[in-house]
């Protein structure tokens, strides 16, 4: 019934175009590309950048929007996965009712828009994390993970994507600005310090877990404070934040009932030739082999699910727990690799977890267009 109604809100011939739009090729862009092309926000680039947004977007919009059409078990029906969809579609129709963009007047009607497009989809991981919930709830505990793949495989494909929609409209917005702040090229920084954004992140991570358990182990930075590269800093930050929060989990629940001092987080920033590398080692006892390929699916998490807690989505995006959608480590990675760097975990157990993270240095590496 709720499948019906889905496709009843939207008529069967934006349906068609959907699927017109979703064979059509996307172009992807590298982020060297988007910080020389930003460097100079003139109106005539504005302009350029709205149009190739016009036709971009809904190509991107419309793959996805197909995708979530025919997952396998039966994930399309749920509720949180219709809602998502239906995202997806208005989105799709907002932009292709928008007529061309001829002058600075329509780009900046235009930029408003995909403003709005990218607010409406401020949801969609949690929404999806729950659709997943959704099915797992009803589903035989036999079904093993591997037997998921195809989920698995659609959610890294699906995020992959979002993070590229995402960035392009922020990017785009973002060269609206009349005072950027300095070095900044949208969301890209030129002159990005990757040991100033890993303190941020780790004092941020450090906070949650001390608000959660009332202490927290320390966390010793290493690497060159006046080293630079052009990188996007809201990503390392989140992917950073993310490393940091699992390890000081990890230790501080080894150590809790102990009454020897928990072991510092180390957080060690290189730079290599082709890329940065950020190591976040702690000694919380670390991953046992068999666990290590289930850290980057979207259905594995060892603590208690978030979700039960939040019946009402309304209130969990205000909450940043420790841990438990466990969705931090798979969708780092996909963050990592959207500008051609990568993130390993390398776990000994009974010891402790080094997370590596690569950034690559060049920027010429094309998005990835799932």
């Amino acid at each position: 019934m709720a499948a019906k109604k889905a496709t009843e809100s939207f008529s069967k011939s934006l349906i068609e175009e959907v699927h017109k739009w979703g064979c059509m090729k996307q172009t992807g862009v590298s982020l060297r590309y988007m910080m020389e092309f930003g460097s100079k926000p003139t109106r005539r680039n504005l302009l350029i950048s709205g149009q190739f947004l016009h036709k971009e977007l809904p190509i991107r919009i419309a793959r996805r929007a197909i995708e979530l059409e025919s997952l396998p078990y039966g994930l399309s029906e749920k509720p949180a996965v219709l809602k998502v969809r239906d995202w997806y579609l208005d989105s799709f129709r907002d932009l292709r009712s928008f007529p061309d963009i001829k002058d600075t007047n329509d780009e900046k009607e235009f930029t408003k828009m995909i403003k709005a497009i990218k607010v409406r989809h401020n949801n969609v991981v949690p929404m999806m994390a729950l659709g997943v919930q959704q099915l797992k709830k009803g589903m035989d505990p036999k079904i093993v993970y591997k037997d998921l793949d195809e989920i698995h495989q659609f959610l890294d494909r699906f995020y992959m994507s979002r993070i590229g929609i995402r960035m392009l409209i922020g990017q785009h917005v973002e060269l609206h600005n009349p005072n950027p702040p300095p070095h900044c090229v949208g969301y890209i920084h030129t002159k990005m310090s990757p040991l100033e954004v890993a303190q941020n992140a780790s004092e941020d991570a450090r906070a949650i877990c001390l608000r959660e358990y009332g202490s927290a182990p320390e966390i010793n930075i290493y690497g060159d404070p006046k080293f630079t590269f052009p990188y996007v800093p809201t990503h390392l930050h989140l992917m950073v934040f993310e490393l940091v929060k699992n390890s000081l989990r990890a230790v501080q629940e080894r150590y809790m009932d102990s009454d020897r001092v928990a072991p510092p987080i180390r957080i060690i920033v290189t730079e290599g030739i082709e890329d940065v590398t950020i190591k976040v080692s702690d000694e919380g006892g670390g991953i046992p082999r068999s666990g290590l390929p289930k850290i980057f699916t979207y259905l594995y998490s060892t603590a208690k699910n978030p979700l039960d807690e939040y019946s009402d989505l309304g209130t969990s995006d205000t909450v940043a727990t420790m841990a438990g959608y466990g969705y931090g480590l798979p969708i780092s990675r996909l963050y990592a690799r959207y500008f051609g760097g990568d993130l390993q975990m390398i776990s000994m157990e009974g010891y402790g977890t080094d997370a590596y993270l690569h950034l690559s240095r060049l920027g010429d590496s094309q998005e990835p267009l799932p």
